[in-house]
């Protein structure tokens, strides 16, 4: 076994009989790959706990081992990543207030976001471009992979409404029971590429990882009819290598991503948005009620939709906070100071 067939980049300068990929977590507990095998490991306390400025590593991470033969390797570093994905902490944390300042790791060194929504009521635009600004943070390449085409006669519909949005990036639409679609995105999986899978539960991320595969390697479950909704089939974070050299990580689906620290992924994703911000006559916009204000022009003019610049807002305002949440606040408050004195201004003038 060789650990560069895992994904490791030539220009890596350590000993690669050291290194190992974290192919699985649980917990406490990492499932490793590396030129001995597979195996298990754990973080060494004190090169984790006593260090600060520590990285804790996640499925897809390369870490230096201390290897083991006989039990458990240890862990006591994790190199460099190129691209990783994170997201808050899950809402079922008691303190709200905790939760938004904790960041989680869901997946690391990828080359490819495949962002997977699924053909029926689950399909959601505004979902997209949640994912979409994640990922363009994350480092990797999003692709955008619409499942179960077989459910929907106009899928060229949804594939432009989706364009739209996602400008710049390559939309598809699979299924996994007429296999349409399948061979449009065989290229993506290269032997050495890694391929992170991003969706809701239902979705069909299993599915597709079971067809690529050749055979059943993840459970699957059915969703329930009325809402479209699937139980968490992935329960754990887990790398796959596919029979020709290609890796994926299916990732739990997630019913709710925070956005942390994710304005240049929003920026991009929003790129149209923040030109037209830039038209506006006023700096400080407040895009309200003020007279030249290019957003609202649009907005009337059913050039921009409200919806779209709605979620604009509400996915900075939420990067902002989960960033650093006293200094969100802060700018709230003069924010609406600002809106006040303009609201005042306008209706002394009218």
């Amino acid at each position: 076994m060789n650990i560069k067939d895992y994904g490791l980049k030539s220009n890596v300068t350590e000993n690669i009989d050291n290194i190992a990929r974290i192919i699985a977590t649980h917990k406490d507990m990492y499932e490793i790959v590396c030129n001995k095998g597979k195996g298990f490991a754990r973080i060494k306390r004190g090169a984790f706990y006593d260090n600060p400025n520590a990285i804790y590593p996640t499925t897809g991470d390369f870490v230096l081992i201390e290897l083991n033969d006989s039990g458990d390797s240890m862990i006591y570093e994790t190199l460099r990543r190129n691209s990783s994905f994170s997201r808050t902490a899950s809402s079922s944390d008691r303190d709200q207030e905790l939760r938004s300042q904790h960041e989680q790791l869901v997946a690391a060194n990828f080359d490819y976001v495949f962002i997977v929504m699924s053909l029926n009521n689950n399909f959601s635009l505004n979902r997209i471009e949640r994912y979409l600004a994640l990922t363009w943070e994350s480092g990797g390449i999003p692709v955008i992979v619409l499942t179960k085409r077989d459910l929907v006669q106009n899928v060229s519909e949804y594939i432009d409404k989706v364009k739209d949005i996602a400008f710049g990036v390559d939309v598809y639409a699979i299924s996994c029971i007429t296999k349409e679609g399948l061979d449009d995105i065989k290229k993506y999986f290269a032997k050495g590429n890694t391929i992170c899978f991003l969706g809701s539960s239902g979705v069909g991320k299993s599915t597709l990882v079971n067809t690529l595969y050749g055979e059943e390697v993840m459970k699957t479950s059915e969703i329930r009819e009325e809402d479209s909704r699937g139980r968490h089939t992935t329960t754990v974070r887990n790398l796959i290598m596919l029979p020709n050299g290609a890796m994926v990580i299916d990732t739990p689906g997630m019913r709710e991503l925070g956005m942390w620290n994710a304005e240049e992924g929003i920026s991009k994703t929003f790129s149209d948005i923040e030109e037209y911000i830039k038209m506006c006559k006023y700096s400080d916009c407040t895009h309200t009620n003020e007279p030249g204000c290019k957003i609202l022009e649009l907005i009337e003019k059913g050039e921009l939709t409200r919806e779209r610049y709605d979620e604009y807002v509400k996915l900075m305002k939420e990067s902002q906070y989960n960033t650093d949440p006293e200094q969100y606040l802060k700018n709230k408050k003069e924010k609406f100071k600002e809106i006040t004195r303009i609201n005042k201004y306008n209706k002394k003038k009218y």
